[in-house]
């Protein structure tokens, strides 16, 4: 992703209904990991400003944010926390350094998404988890895609494939911001650039709503705007 689009998702993210409700999906699946032992060790790659690391860190991880480009770890430290510039595929840490790593809309940027995945899976420890949200299916593709940088959107194979290919286990997939499905299609029809922008409040607070009542309905298994994915490296 260019530097200006990192910028602009820097200025937006902590307001954004769609970085808000993300992180209230990295939120949930937090408090599950907790259930499972104490927060370690937490990679966050492709960071930008470290919304998502600031999650981590208030659940209690010790968290690391990395990303490609300068401005966004330059950011993330002067938001207090811990920061790396790195490339997803050759991350400078050991291997089984790690107990969790997320990926937030890292790996459609990258050509060798294998290498990224690879990558993930050699930091992890045994028994360590990794969360991954990728935008999902080619039918929306669109000029915001071209202009985020993105090389594919995922489908729910291709995903797996590229993340078991590194040798992890897939506990989950699932489909994310399935209500808002017909309206992402139909904007991004006529969309002819990034979606990356501020919008009146109201708006905003609609389809923050929208998304979170996704959490109470049975719609997961079915075609939304993004996937995440949840996997784990045996021990």
């Amino acid at each position: 992703m260019e530097t200006s689009e990192i910028r602009r998702l820097i200025a937006l993210e902590d307001g954004h209904w769609w970085y808000r409700e993300r992180r209230a999906v990295l939120r949930r699946e937090l408090r599950r990991l907790a259930r499972l032992g104490r927060p370690g060790r937490a990679l966050d790659i492709g960071a930008a400003g470290g919304g998502n690391t600031r999650v981590l860190v208030e659940a209690g991880w010790d968290a690391t944010a990395t990303d490609s480009c300068q401005a966004a770890v330059e950011t993330a430290r002067r938001r207090g926390l811990k920061a790396v510039l790195a490339d997803a595929r050759a991350l400078p840490f050991e291997g089984e350094s790690v107990d969790l790593v997320t990926a937030f809309d890292v790996l459609e940027h990258i050509h060798e998404d294998d290498l990224a995945a690879a990558e993930i899976a050699r930091v992890l420890a045994p028994g360590g988890h990794a969360l991954i949200a990728v935008p999902c299916d080619m039918a929306l593709w669109s000029a915001h895609d071209d202009a985020v940088g993105h090389v594919r959107r995922y489908g729910r194979d291709s995903l797996t494939v590229v993340v078991e290919g590194a040798g992890l286990t897939v506990d989950r997939v699932w489909s994310w911001n399935v209500l808002l499905r017909p309206l992402v299609a139909r904007h991004r029809r006529r969309s002819t650039g990034s979606d990356l922008g501020r919008m009146p409040l109201i708006v905003n607070a609609g389809l923050s709503a929208i998304v979170r009542a996704e959490r109470y309905l049975p719609v997961k298994s079915l075609k939304g705007v993004s996937l995440f994915l949840r996997a784990r490296r045996g021990r």
